[in-house]
Order: structure tokens, then sequence, then C-alpha cells
């Protein structure tokens, strides 16, 4: 390695070495020892392979010497070829131990980030979904990818670094204080000349590294944004094209700036240490030549000196570094650790047991609950925000209860924000009361295992969501095991065989980013497809076709008719024609069920569902006419 590649190396880890100088943390690398146990035969073949590499490298440049001296000394021709096929031995040994050397530290690197990322994907998936309603994607998503990967160069980099460094600087020192003490000292004065310069024009390109990428990121979430199904329409629809592209030029501007200064501070800097380089260079032959011609230096030994030389500077400019590589992998495992820390709020009872067979009831009996403040299920750098808020959120439901016996229809109407999605959501267990109880067949959801609750329980959603994957995948991802006749029969049962058999590629089209290559009522129905593929006990309609017109609708209630049928069913409601015939209607204001019974009863009782249903058809809102219990998936 050349002195001015080590001094650009050493320049590159103090541009990207972390701000943070927080000493190590004993409890953090105890926890760094527990993911590399697995690799540990790996490791320790790796640290020796480095060792010994290092140790070659060394070699080179004495024998180089010996064969000058060999050459100066009119020694016999079979020396001299001796040592060059020495050397040549050992250079071809090098490549063999540094490709066995790369492979280790690839199975190593690899294997940790295979580790590292299935335990943040795995725990990640386990989290309540308050944590995905505050957290951006983006930087959950740095996690598993730049975090991991700058833990992995802990070992993949680092660690052969500095053994390989230490060893090499090590051996070079001896062998250079044996062959020169006078030469060696010369050359390490010039050390600050190469380490000093480095960290400083470092610091500098690191200030304009994170400036760029700021930058950066803001271009890149604003075209995430922008480039979306619903942004793109946003933007055409109430955009400023012309000061969109104005301010994304105005960064983009900043960033070109900045990479030309980067780029001329690199090249000024790098101007100057191949002059230092060629200065140490100078003064190894110079006070090694007068050493020589006065007798008392070897030729082969100068020319030794000055191959050593970079095996000098390399190891000991990397290692001045190597205490910001530590830390910067150290920071990236703590940043990863910090996401595995964050307790998941909803926990499976190691004796959890399976919902009951048969048709299912569905019981609230007082519940209370109020949504987790902010520090229980985020994290303040997973917001981009300073510090979370401890403070407890305003209790959402009080005393609720009320009980569904099984095939019965039991609507949740009332006002909006008085806390209908939010008793939805405790069914299927996405939160925990802090209160009461939430039963299925008499069983607490809290003492239910998470496959049989998933098995048993099935939502409909007012936004419909579909991946950006093909209608066979998005299907499937209700039962995975489900064949092409059970595919078909869903789809036709949710009244959609037909558009998909018209379909490019049938079950193999693409849907689209959260399916906007699909219509609003399609949409809809391929998820009641999907809710009828799962066959669930329990279902659960949240506004099914609050944003659909008449003719979706209409085909989505039909659909959504066989999804309901036989089975229990919980369905918030804004339009109450469309649950005049539900089993029972329950009136929810400000967390309680204030009124309670039949369509007839409720309207003849005089109450809230009374001024509700005058206002709403007042106003023209829903059609008076009744229609069945299914059609309550028409809510809001």
């Amino acid at each position: 390695m050349s002195m001015e590649v080590t001094a650009w190396n050493s320049m590159y880890h103090a541009m990207h070495a972390p701000d943070d100088r927080r000493p190590f943390s004993a409890a953090t690398l105890r926890r760094i020892g527990r993911f590399a146990r697995p690799h540990k035969r790996a490791l320790i073949a790796f640290v020796v392979l480095s060792s010994v590499t290092a140790a070659l490298a060394v070699a080179t440049p004495l024998l180089a010497g010996r064969i000058v001296d060999a050459i100066v000394g009119a020694q016999p021709l079979d020396r001299v070829l001796r040592l060059a096929a020495l050397i040549a031995a050992i250079a071809l040994a090098e490549a063999g131990l540094g490709l066995l050397t790369r492979w280790f530290s690839s199975r190593i690197g690899e294997g940790l980030i295979l580790d590292l990322r299935s335990a943040v994907y795995d725990h990640v998936q386990r989290m309540p979904v308050a944590f995905f309603t505050r957290t951006r994607t983006g930087a959950l998503v740095s996690r598993l990818n730049n975090d991991v990967i700058g833990a992995q160069r802990a070992f993949s980099d680092t660690l052969s670094g500095v053994v390989g460094n230490l060893v090499t600087l090590v051996l070079t020192l001896v062998a250079m204080f044996a062959l020169s003490w006078q030469v060696t000292l010369a050359s390490l004065l010039l050390l600050p000349l190469f380490v000093v310069p480095a960290r400083r024009m470092g610091g500098r390109l690191a200030r304009l590294e994170r400036e760029a990428a700021d930058h950066n990121a803001a271009m890149g979430t604003r075209m995430t944004e922008r480039f979306s199904a619903g942004g793109a329409v946003l933007i055409k629809l109430f955009g400023r094209p012309e000061q969109e592209s104005v301010e994304f030029r105005a960064r983009a501007r900043r960033v070109r700036d900045i990479g030309v200064r980067t780029a001329m501070v690199q090249t000024t800097f790098m101007t100057a240490l191949t002059l230092v380089s060629a200065l140490a260079l100078a003064v190894v032959y110079g006070i090694g030549g007068f050493l020589a011609l006065s007798g008392t230096l070897e030729a082969g030994a100068v020319v030794a000196l000055a191959m050593l030389l970079t095996r000098l500077y390399a190891p000991l400019t990397e290692l001045a570094g190597a205490r910001m590589e530590v830390m910067s992998a150290v920071v990236s495992f703590e940043r990863v650790f910090e996401v595995l820390d964050l307790e998941p709020l909803i926990a499976e009872r190691t004796d959890a047991v399976p919902v009951p067979e048969g048709p299912v009831s569905v019981e609230f009996d007082r519940v209370d609950f109020t949504y987790p403040s902010a520090d229980k299920v985020s994290l303040a750098s997973l917001e981009e925000i300073a510090a979370l808020d401890t403070a407890a959120g305003k209790q959402v439901l009080h005393q609720v209860s009320f009980r569904a016996e099984p095939g019965q229809t039991v609507a949740l109407v009332g006002s909006s924000g008085a806390g209908k999605s939010t008793i939805a959501s405790l069914l299927p267990r996405l939160y925990d009361v802090d209160a009461g109880a939430v039963r299925l067949s008499g069983t607490d959801v809290r003492d239910l295992s998470a496959e049989s609750l998933r098995a048993s329980m099935g939502m409909v959603t007012q936004d419909g969501h579909l991946f950006h994957d093909t209608v066979r995948a998005n299907l499937l991802l209700a039962r995975p095991e489900a064949g092409e006749d059970e595919l078909w029969d869903a789809l036709r049962r949710a009244r959609l065989d037909g558009l998909v058999a018209s379909l490019p590629e049938g079950l193999d089209t693409v849907v689209g980013e959260r399916g906007y290559r699909v219509s609003g009522g399609e949409r809809q129905r391929l998820t009641v497809a999907r809710l009828l593929l799962a066959r669930p006990r329990v279902v659960i309609l949240d506004e099914a076709t609050a944003h659909l017109d008449s003719t979706s609708e209409a085909a989505v209630q039909e659909a959504l008719a066989e999804a309901l049928e036989g089975r229990t069913a919980v369905v918030i409601a804004h339009r109450l024609s469309t649950v005049r015939a539900a089993d029972v209607i329950l009136v929810v204001e400000e967390g309680r069920i204030v009124e309670r019974g039949t369509h007839e009863e409720l309207l003849a009782a005089g109450g809230r569902y009374e001024v509700l249903h005058r206002t709403q058809f007042a106003a023209g809102d829903g059609a008076p006419d009744q229609v069945s219990p299914a059609s309550a998936a028409g809510a809001h």
C-alpha cells in the first residue's frame, strides 16, 4: 500500500467517523460478543490468516534488500535466483492467503448482516400498530440497511485492519531498527505530516459530506412523496410544478457545489501528501545513502528501508484512526440494539391457548383504553425529533360492554372520533385494554395464541390496502396454501372473477403500489376476496365502503354479503341506512356506549341515534331503503 493510499484511507475514515465521542459501553460490547459467538471459529481463522499475511508483507522488502546486496557483492547467480524465487513464492502465498482471508471476512460479515437484519425484522413485526403510525419508514429501513452494514464492518474491515496493522507495525519496527535506528527515527519524525492533515481535512470533508447527505435525504424524501401514485396526483391537482422544480433544483445545485468543493479539497490534500511521501523517501535515501557510503549500512538495507517505509506509515496511520472506525461500528450496533430494546406492548403468553372450535361469540367487558404514550411505542431517532412525549394520552374508551352472539351482526355508529375504530382494533388485539377484557367465546384475547387469533379474525378497512405485487400474491396473504380453484372461487364470490380474467396476466397481474392500478371498488373487492379466502369466523368491517361511488359500493356490498354469511360481525357504520337490519346497534359517543338496541327501538327512544338518523336523511346522506346486515360494510 502506497503512502498516498494510506493517507487517503486515514482521511476517509475521519470523514465517516461519528460525531459521538462517548466511551464504549461494556454492555454493548457484551451484546456484540453474543452476536459474534456463532462465528467464533471463522473469526479465529480470520485473525490468524490476517496475522500471517501481515508477516509475509514485511518479509518481501527484507528479501529485496538481500538481492541488492547479492548483486552489489557479486555473489553467485543461483543465490540471487533463490531469493527471487522466494519472493515469488511469498507473493503467491500472500495472494492465496488474501483470497482465503477475504472469504472468511465475507462469510463473517454477511453472516452478521443476516443475523442482525433477521433479529430487527422479526422484532419490528412484533411491534404494535402505534409504533408504525409514529415511525418514519425511511428511518426504520435505514436501521435494517445502513446501520446493520455499519455494524458488519466492525468484523469484516475494522477487526482485520487492527490485527493486521498491529502485527505489521511491530514486525516493521523491529526490522527497521535492526537495519538502521537512525533512518527509522528520521522516518518517524515525518509521521505527523501524514496524520495531522488527514485528520483536519477529514473533519472538514465530513462536514461537507454530512451537509450533502442532508440535502440528498431531503431530495429523496421529496421524490418518494411526489413520485408515489397518490403524491403525483396531489401535485398535479393542487401543486405548483414550477415551484416544485425550483425548490428541487436549489437543493440539487447545493449538492453540486459541495461536490466541487469536496473534489478540490481531496485533490489538494492528495497532492500535498504525494509531496510528503516523496520527502519521506528522500529522507530514507539521503540518510541511508550517507550511511551506506560511509560504510555503516549496506546498500540492500537502504532499499529494504525504503520499501519498509510504507509498511511503517500505513499501520501507524491506520491505527491512528482505528478508534474512529471502532466507534463508528459500535454506534451502528447501538442504533440496531436501540430498536431491539424497544419492548413490544403486545406479547403472547407461553401458555396461550387456541380460539375454541365452532362459532365464535364476541364480548367486551367493561373495557377502558388509553393510547400508549410515545415513549412506550417509539424512538425519538426513528421519528427524527429531539425527544418523545412521555405524557399519556386522553382516555379513549370508558367501561365499554357489549356482546355479539355467534352469527350476529353488531353495528357501531356515532360521531367521528367517538372511539368506534378503537373498539374494532382491540378485537384482533392490535392493542391491549387498560382495564376489563375482550373475549372470544369466553376466552380473553390476551390468553389466546396469536396464530389462532389471526386465523379466526378477518378485517376489511376503508383504505383496502394492497401490496405492490400480483393479484395472486395479495390474495395468498390470507392463506398461502390455497389452490388455483380456491383463488378463483374467492374472486367469483367477491364479484371480481370477470375482471381478473380479463387482465393481461390474470392472477399474475401486478396491482401497483397500494393497488392504484385498479379502481377503488375493485381494490375493496380484492380485499373482500382475500377475506373470503381466509374463511374467518369473526369479521370486522371498518368503513369498508366509505369512499366509493354508489355503483362500486353496491358491488362491494354484494361481495360482503358473502363474507358475513354465518359469521359473527362487528361493523363500524356512518350511513345509518346500511345498518337498519343489524342485530344490535351501539351508539358510541366520547368513548362510551350511550344507546343500544335495534333500528326501530333506537328510533322510538328519540335519543342520539334518532338525531343522527334525522340529520343524515335531512341532508340526503344515505337512502332509507332497508338493506341486509351485510350491507353494514358501507359504514361511514
